[in-house]
């Protein structure tokens, strides 16, 4: 039999992919749940990864809708994707999507554990074979953190054509176990519940080399010194965006490590390919770094601002006292839900109270008037005569040297939110306007 030279993969009719199979032309081996590969091995690590894919319904329709992978049709999953006729890269792992007997799209995976960064030169060699292929999807999956799935840890430029992704070990074993809590996107087979329970079993294990974000790079303890030192700073120096980077990636840990310990997916602040752009501007100029955390239902969205001068982190809410009420009111208003925060939780409340500041916001004034906690009842005389439209309750942590540490910056700030969650936002709703009432 004469060989057909492969070139394509979308279009291509499975059965004549499994003829380029015998022909030595395409070589893949099927993804097992159960790999007989040395444990923590990235091929082990991605044939597992793949399997759960495969067999747990709700995973794999979350993942595929982030891909942009249809949702129908069969599905088959590969690792060790080589292509011989266009070269030797074998690729850690291939999904195709086949629809009435033809590959109608299909995906490949790079997967790297442990301390492995992906690599550029990699990445632009599986670019140049998923174009050749047909293909318009290359993800990559690492431990490394970004803002947004866009966002590749290494600069290569892809084709307008091809979609590179790329997701950390951490994102993709919280969405699994965001799947196992009591909630709308619960795994509703329980065999592949269990299916499920194991492989995040596996995940979080330190054998299977997936870690999360635990120190900064190395240009944020560079800036936070420059700026102690008062060091003239450049929009140009390189260690600033690799400073500011870091920043956008621990907002991004946090948002998942609150998300496994509520259950529920949380929110950072969108990336674009401005906003590195602007940040560094902003934090050249004035020293600061800003971020966001949304909460499903929670009275806000936290607000977070690292100030380098004074090495502080500083995290707030938005509250809406009764609008329907006088000053005083509104002031007595607030002044109970922190105490009602005190007495549910004692214990949390008294560490954090010394660090809590209470701005009011006054309507058509250019500034929020200020106030630590012990002294609210100011407040009232501050007022007179102002209408206050919105509190905000601010906690501010002073770091000192640690602030310019790439690991203990990490494990503070992490503590820090947890804390202003449980001792703070939970405890706090706005008020609601009632519905209007019948005369």
């Amino acid at each position: 039999m004469i060989k057909k030279k492969l070139n394509k993969l979308i279009g291509l009719k499975k059965e004549e992919f499994d003829e380029y199979l015998k022909e030595g032309q395409i070589q893949v081996q099927p993804a097992r749940l159960i790999p007989t590969l040395k444990t923590g091995d990235e091929m082990a690590l991605t044939s597992i990864f793949l399997s759960v894919v495969r067999l747990v319904k709700e995973y794999r329709t979350d993942l595929f809708k982030e891909i942009k992978l249809p949702l129908g049709g069969k599905v088959f999953y590969y690792t060790e994707a080589c292509f011989p006729e266009i070269g030797k890269s074998r690729i850690d792992g291939l999904i195709i999507i086949v629809v009435s007997g033809k590959i109608k799209d299909a995906a490949f995976f790079e997967m790297k554990n442990k301390n492995n960064s992906i690599d550029a030169k990699q990445v632009e060699t599986y670019l140049g074979v998923t174009k050749k292929l047909g293909l318009n999807k290359l993800i990559t999956v690492s431990n490394e953190f970004v803002a947004d799935p866009t966002h590749s840890p290494v600069k290569v430029k892809a084709p307008k054509s091809i979609s590179l992704l790329h997701f950390s070990w951490t994102y993709l074993l919280t969405k699994g176990q965001l799947l196992m809590f009591k909630n709308e996107n619960n795994i509703q087979d329980e065999d592949q519940v269990e299916i499920m329970r194991e492989a995040l079993e596996y995940l979080e294990s330190p054998v299977s080399g997936v870690s999360g974000y635990t120190q900064m790079k190395p240009g944020w303890k560079q800036l936070a010194e420059n700026i102690r030192a008062q060091t003239p700073l450049k929009i140009s120096d390189e260690y600033i965006a690799d400073a500011v980077t870091s920043w956008y990636e621990e907002e991004k840990d946090m948002a998942l490590l609150m998300s496994r310990k509520l259950g529920v997916l949380v929110k950072s602040s969108n990336k674009t390919k401005e906003s590195l752009k602007n940040d560094i501007k902003r934090l050249v100029k004035e020293n600061y770094l800003k971020a966001t955390l949304s909460v499903k239902n929670s009275v806000s969205d936290i607000k977070m601002i690292a100030e380098f001068e004074r090495r502080t982190v500083s995290m707030s809410i938005k509250v809406i006292p009764p609008l329907d009420k006088g000053t005083v009111a509104r002031i007595n208003w607030m002044n109970k839900q922190l105490e009602n925060s005190k007495k549910r939780i004692p214990e949390l409340f008294e560490k954090l109270e010394s660090n809590i500041w209470i701005e009011a916001d006054i309507k058509f004034a250019k500034a929020n008037l200020k106030v630590k906690l012990s002294d609210l009842g100011d407040l009232t005389e501050m007022t007179k005569g102002k209408e206050i439209q919105a509190f905000h309750v601010v906690l501010i942590n002073g770091f000192g040297a640690n602030f310019a540490s790439n690991k203990k910056f990490i494990e503070l700030i992490e503590k820090m939110v947890l804390d202003y969650y449980a001792g703070i936002v939970q405890q706090i709703s706005n008020w609601n306007r009632p519905a209007p009432k019948l005369n």
